[in-house]
């Protein structure tokens, strides 16, 4: 067999490529069903927490922008935590993270997570190897004790490919839009991608539990991943469309004497 043929896990020939509008259609009937699911949560006081893991340039803030831009974010809480204080480091691990966990009628998704001990902090060297073993020890107690509070945990981790993750960081360098997702943190782990995925192999055999398994999304395709990760999110929770009264815009009042003021408005410059 040569390279050319060699796959990866579960790899198939490559669909066409998903055209715009084709995904834009796609995408908007998913964002109808989100929003019956949020107000389905809202109504019936759930808790959800998803959490999206992989390597850098896999897709995750996409995804998640994918999941939350036509949601309420009152309902759909996004949290990605910056480097820990000296305080933090000084707690429990978990103590950090579970402040952020959903309260009845919330969803929260972790752009990164508690599985940063099992990942970069692992890999980069800013935990010992005991504290990483300790973690993945622990990991299963504390996420059953999530679940058995009420709590729906989903956990994903989106797999890219290292030719597709080379391309997607390339090109941060060259869009001014996009330089800033580029930290040093991300150039010096680019070249570790094999301890990368012994870390996500340890991970996934600690931590891959029957009350939170975790869900690979393959994400070299980010349009397909986004669909494919909303549907199944969606698959996963169990709920019903809540009864809407008819809307219909009320008669505006009338004006009552009221007139516009002369006053000097500081439009702004109409550019375009």
């Amino acid at each position: 067999m040569n390279s050319k043929s060699k796959k990866g896990k579960g790899d198939a020939s490559p669909p066409e490529e998903l055209k715009n509008k084709d995904y834009e259609r796609e995408l908007k009937k998913l964002h109808v069903e989100l929003v019956k699911l949020q107000e389905w949560v809202r109504h019936e006081g759930i808790k959800i927490c998803i959490v999206f893991e992989g390597r850098d340039g896999a897709g995750k803030g996409g995804a998640i922008k994918a999941i939350t831009e036509r949601v309420s974010p009152r309902l759909f809480r996004v949290v990605a935590l910056p480097a820990p204080t000296e305080r933090e480091k000084s707690q429990m691990y978990f103590q950090r993270y579970a402040p952020y966990w959903p309260a009845a009628g919330e969803v929260v998704i972790f752009d990164r997570s508690w599985y940063n001990r099992a990942g970069v902090e692992r890999v980069m060297g800013f935990c010992t190897e005991e504290q990483s073993k300790r973690f993945l020890e622990m990991a299963p107690q504390v996420e059953k004790a999530m679940v058995d509070s009420g709590i729906l945990l989903i956990k994903y981790w989106l797999e890219v490919s290292p030719e597709e993750q080379t391309r997607r960081l390339e090109a941060r360098i060259e869009d001014g839009r996009k330089i800033w997702k580029l930290s040093p943190m991300d150039l010096q782990s680019y070249n570790r991608w094999y301890d990368y995925s012994r870390a996500r192999d340890a991970m996934f055999a600690a931590t891959d539990t029957p009350w939170a398994p975790w869900y690979v999304a393959r994400s070299d395709d980010k349009k397909r991943a986004r669909l494919n990760i909303i549907r199944h999110l969606l698959s996963q929770v169990p709920y019903k469309e809540i009864p809407r009264d008819p809307v219909k815009l009320p008669k505006r009042q009338k004006a009552g004497g009221y007139r516009e003021p002369d006053y000097p408005f500081k439009f702004i410059p109409e550019a375009y």
